[in-house]
């Protein structure tokens, strides 16, 4: 059968974060996504269906795991139906493991994503993760929490003083998992609020328990992160804001991730992510 892969969030043709997207994907049982997903070997592949609800129904695989949500591979899915005519620009809906969420095709094919308003958990000890990540409690941000947010997944929001100390951290993966089993969430999202292009963060979003070590473009994280950022008045404004996120560079994939809050009485009400996908690819897998 085909597969098709893209680049999402990409800056630069070299940069994103690639996913695996399969098509009429309605006859395949849960162990033959598992597979192909493990075959294309991307940290997330989407699989492509009929839906009685919205205008498709889309899974997410991991190389192991059936996870609620994907940012980077919804850009991946919605890039690939326009690209192949089978959408044009305007409003979609697709139905998701986290809920019913919107998606808009914008002009020269940037997609953006609705996600969940945004869930404020725990904020954890600072010393747990200081040492999952080799790494001293000196080199957080000291004022801002450590703290669990989801806008549709549960990521460790993180925040370190500067790009050079975020770049040189060399994590415990193995510690890393354990946190993040115990707390029920996909991984740690760090960030500095020092970037390189004069955008509103700069980040890095480690996952070793869902089989992705270090992904170099995360979709849903970086919508936590802008709300983390929001709720900490590190954003000001008052109605909507669009905010740019650097991340993958460590990498050498730089990747950009728009964000769109919409504020009303100093809540959020919407939050949307997006980017572009480039690099389309065809394979064929077989079964």
């Amino acid at each position: 059968m085909k597969a098709y892969t893209l680049n999402s969030f990409a800056k630069a043709i070299n940069g994103g974060n690639p996913a695996g997207v399969v098509l009429n994907a309605d006859n395949l049982s849960e162990s033959q996504m598992k597979k192909i997903a493990a075959i294309i070997g991307f940290s997330e592949t989407a699989f492509v269906m009929k839906s009685k609800v919205a205008d498709f129904k889309v899974r997410f695989f991991t190389p192991t795991e059936e996870v609620d949500l994907c940012g980077h591979a919804t850009i991946a899915t919605f890039s690939l139906l326009a690209n192949k005519k089978i959408i044009g620009i305007g409003n979609y809906t697709q139905e998701t493991k986290a809920g019913i969420l919107k998606v808009e095709v914008k002009e020269h094919l940037s997609i953006m994503m609705n996600q969940n308003l945004p869930t404020y958990y725990e904020i954890l000890d600072k010393d747990i993760i200081a040492k999952s990540l080799n790494i001293s409690k000196e080199c957080f941000v000291e004022e801002l929490p450590i703290q669990i947010v989801s806008t549709g997944l549960k990521d460790i929001i993180i925040p370190i003083k500067n790009i050079e100390i975020l770049n040189s951290i060399n994590p415990d993966f193995d510690q890393v998992s354990k946190v993040s089993e115990k707390y029920n969430v996909v991984g740690y999202h760090i960030f500095t609020l020092e970037t390189v292009e004069n955008s509103d963060a700069h980040c890095r979003n480690l996952a070793p328990l869902y089989g992705i070590d270090e992904e170099s473009a995360t979709g849903t994280s970086c919508g936590a992160l802008s709300c983390y950022l929001f709720k900490y008045k590190k954003i000001m404004y008052k109605k909507e804001k669009n905010i740019i996120i650097e991340q993958g560079y460590s990498m050498n994939k730089p990747s950009l991730i728009k964000s769109s809050l919409k504020v009303e009485d100093n809540e959020i009400r919407e939050v949307k992510v997006g980017g572009v996908a480039l690099n389309i690819q065809e394979i064929d897998i077989e079964l």
